[in-house]
Parts: C-alpha cells; structure tokens; sequence
C-alpha cells in the first residue's frame, strides 16, 4: 500500500476540503462567543436558549440534509453539486457579516448549513469512489487529517483577525471565510468528476423515494441512532466549551508558558478582568493539532483492526476525556482532556465514514455517505438544545450571578430566566460586575465564589457523560451482534 495508489482526484478533492474547513473553522471555533457571551464587546448578546435553538437547526440543515442531498449527488454528478455548495456557503458567510439580530442571523446560519448539506456528501462520495478496500482506512485517515489542518488553522487565522472583538473585528472575520470559500471555485477546474454509478435515467421524485428506501433498515438505523448519542456528547466540547471556558477555566498558567512563544501575550494570550488568559479558540486547537499530527500513523496502526471495535475503543477514551475537560477550571487539566478527547476522536472520526463506505451497496457511495452525518444531525439538534437548557439556567456565569444577588437579599423571584433581570434588578450584561462591587470581590474571586456556590462543572457536564457512556453499551452490543451479519461485520 502507498499513497500512490489513491491518485490526482484524490488530492485534488482534498485541497477542495482543505480550503472550505479553513474557512468553516475560522467561524465555527469563535461564533459561540459571538452569538451569546454576554462581556464580548461586538458580540450580539442573545442567550443560552437562543445560541440552542441557532445550533440545533443548523446541525439539522447541515447534517440531516445530505440524507437527500447525497442520491442528489450520486445522481447529477458531484462536480456540479460542488460549486452550487460553494456559492451558497460564501452567501451564508457574507450575510453573516452583515446581519445583527437573532432572526436574520438565524436565517445566515441556516443558509451556510444548507451550502455544506450539499457539499459533505459529493465530496465525500466522490472520495469513497477512489478509494478501494485495501487502501480506504488510509485513504480516509489522509482527509481526516486535511480537516483537521483546517479546524487548527482556522481559529489561528480567527484570532489574528478579531483583535479586541468589536464589531468590525467580527465583520472581516466572516468576509474573510466567504473569500476563502469562493477561491475553491479555482480548484474546480482542476477536479475530473467522477462517476458515481448510479442510474442516472431517475428524476428528483425517485432519488427521495430511493434515500427513504434504503434508509428503512433496522440494523442501519441502530447504529445511527448508536453513533447519534456519541456525538451528542462530542460536540458539546466544540460548542459548549467555547463558553464555559470563556466563563470559567482560569489558563493563566497556560498564558505565562505561552508568553515567550512569537507574538507574545498579545496573540496567545489576551488581558481580561481575571488577569490573563489564554483565548478559548487556542486552548480547544489543540484537539485539531493533535489530529493533525497524530491521526495518520494512528490509522496505520488500526488498519486491520475491526472499524466496529475502533470505534468502542475511541467512544470510551473520548468519554474520559470530556469529563477531564468538563470537571475543571484549570487552564493545564482542561489541555489533558483535550488530550484524551482527541485520541478517542482519532479512532471514531474517520473509522464512522470508513464503516458506512464499506458496508454500502454499488451505486450508493454518496447516499451512504450522506447518512454518515445523519447521527451529528441528531445528536447536535439534541445536544445543542439540552445545552441550551441546562447552560442558560445552570452554568452561564452572568445567569449565576444574577441568581447569587436575588439569593444574597432574599429578593422574590419565580424561578424563570424571563423573570430574572427584573428579580434580580440588574441585566445579564451587567450582572457579574454588578456581583463584584456587592461583595468586593476582584474578577477571579467572584469567579470562584460562583463555582463553589453552584457547581456548574457538575450540573453542565454530567448529563453529556452520561449519553456517552449509554452509547458506548450500546455500540458493544451492536458490535456482537453485528458478527452474525457478513454484510454489517467490518
């Protein structure tokens, strides 16, 4: 086996990937904190349930949509289905820059996610057409590891752009992944589309009924349901974290080590009311860069092994991690979760795309592939809306802080978030410095004296944990049944 093997389209559609998770990352990895960190400066200041319900949907768009969009693919070619994608992720990103209130940025969201509904499966399917049995853990390995150039580069590139958050800061950061979006459009005319095998004498009407067909079978649908409540809980550390370690995590040790690094304090760490610390976006790269350089000697390494027992393998040792990463307020412990994290996302990313590439018939290789993001659909629709919950009431720092006011003068209140600012006589962009002048407390002493109080480690993060640890039982007994059935077992 060698790289050899897996030919010019093979690369040239991972140059394709590269640049559109560039610019997907350069967003994904910051926007939580634009749409609800209430101290961000450009921010637009919604709440907990309004960044729930903005995910929710978005992962439905973006990973439920390539349900149908993959036999769309199969069957009018990939190369086209590319560049409609392209156009239509650049649209979201510009509209992105330009729009300040929840509905409008709502409807940007789901215009970006609809763009990469389209684009996930056609390059996806065009890879796994490449790709042989003999050369696809390796093959699959490779573009893992392009994405995650992308998911390590794009929030470095974020950080250098948004400077001190204002609001323009936000602007050229979202103009800024429209432009990178586009220049794929060049990479096109390098791209030979490649057949799917699929009839192609089928109409639109026909392609849905066949998506629907081919779904409706119990085993498939129990390992997507299984693999559902695994990245329900994984991807609470990419978009849950973003916040909890804005709020919570103190990475001053982490900034000092970082000071002597180019660029100093003023890149890799920035001055805060708790003194400094090191940008949210900086601490969860590391996960990226762990992939980045881990993933392809670790896909070698498991090349042989059952994809099915890979995956439990790395189910249990990404579930250790986020409770590492979850239980903590420290800079330095919260990088070793990440560690952890990332060793058990190397094992279950690309062996989930490998499994569902092996296992699907001729001719449906984008349809397959389409399904493989129907388990983040649904588990980041779940997960983001539970996050939505359970951090608006019991772990955004600037809620607590309200909530510790109304309790510290024995004031009235009716236990909802809407009655809230009224109880506790001050809003939530002011509540935290409000808490300080109460107690005479600095930043950092205000910080512990609501982590002590309320536990928001515990009440935010158990509940993910938990869903993890149901999904690993359920992935070993799928994995033992799945022996009995030839075409199941890979």
């Amino acid at each position: 086996m060698s790289l050899k093997q897996l030919g010019r389209t093979y690369w040239v559609l991972n140059g394709v990937e590269a640049l559109e998770r560039l610019a997907y990352f350069s967003v994904r990895a910051v926007v939580p904190i634009y749409i609800m960190q209430a101290d961000d400066p450009g921010g637009l200041h919604l709440t907990a349930a309004h960044k729930g319900t903005i995910y929710a949907w978005w992962f439905v768009f973006q990973s439920i949509l390539p349900m149908f969009t993959g036999g769309f693919a199969d069957r009018y070619g990939y190369k086209k289905t590319l560049a409609f994608a392209i156009l239509l992720n650049a649209l979201g990103y510009t509209l992105m820059a330009f729009v300040r209130d929840y509905w409008t940025f709502f409807g940007a969201i789901l215009v970006l996610a609809t763009g990469t509904a389209f684009f996930k499966p056609s390059l996806q399917g065009s890879l796994a057409q490449n790709l042989t049995k003999d050369i696809s853990s390796l093959g699959w390995g490779i573009f893992y590891w392009v994405v995650n150039i992308g998911a390590t580069a794009g929030p470095l590139l974020a950080r250098g752009v948004l400077g001190a958050h204002g609001a323009s800061d936000w602007r050229n950061l979202f103009l800024m992944a429209a432009g990178f979006t586009l220049s794929n459009l060049l990479l096109l005319f390098a791209f030979k589309d490649v057949p799917s095998g699929a009839d192609k004498g089928v109409g639109p009407l026909e392609v849905l009924k066949r998506t629907f067909v081919n779904i409706l079978e119990p085993r498939l649908i129990a390992f997507l349901l299984i693999m559902s409540g695994f990245w329900l809980m994984m991807y609470q550390l990419w978009d849950l974290h973003p916040n909890f370690i804005t709020d919570w995590v103190d990475s001053r040790g982490v900034a000092s080590t970082l000071s002597s690094l180019p660029g100093g304090q003023g890149y890799w760490a920035t001055e805060t009311d708790r003194g400094w610390q090191v940008p949210q976006e900086l601490l969860l790269t590391v996960n990226a860069a762990l992939i980045v350089g881990l993933v392809i000697p670790m896909s070698w390494v498991v090349r042989k092994m059952r994809t099915l027992s890979a995956m439990l393998i790395g189910m249990s040792v990404a579930t250790v991690g986020v409770l590492v990463a979850g239980l903590t307020s420290s800079g330095w412990v919260l990088i070793l979760g990440i560690v952890f994290f990332s060793l058990g996302e190397m094992l279950t990313g690309p062996k989930k795309n490998e499994y569902l590439g092996l296992i699907a018939p001729p001719g449906k290789k984008g349809l397959y592939l389409g399904y493989v993001n129907i388990p983040v659909g649904i588990g980041g629709f779940i997960g983001s809306k539970m996050a939505g919950y359970i951090y608006g009431n019991y772990g955004e720092k600037a809620v607590l802080a309200q909530k510790y006011l109304i309790e510290r003068r024995g004031g009235a209140w009716d236990g909802s978030l809407a009655g809230l600012e009224s109880a506790a006589g001050v809003s939530r962009l002011d509540a935290f410095d409000r808490l300080q002048q109460v107690t005479g407390l600095d930043a950092q002493g205000a910080t512990q004296l609501l982590w002590d109080t309320y536990h928001p480690h515990l009440t935010v993060w158990l509940p993910f944990a938990a869903v993890g640890v149901l999904s690993m039982i359920a992935l070993a007994i799928f994995g033992r049944m799945a022996r009995r059935w030839a075409d199941m077992d890979a």
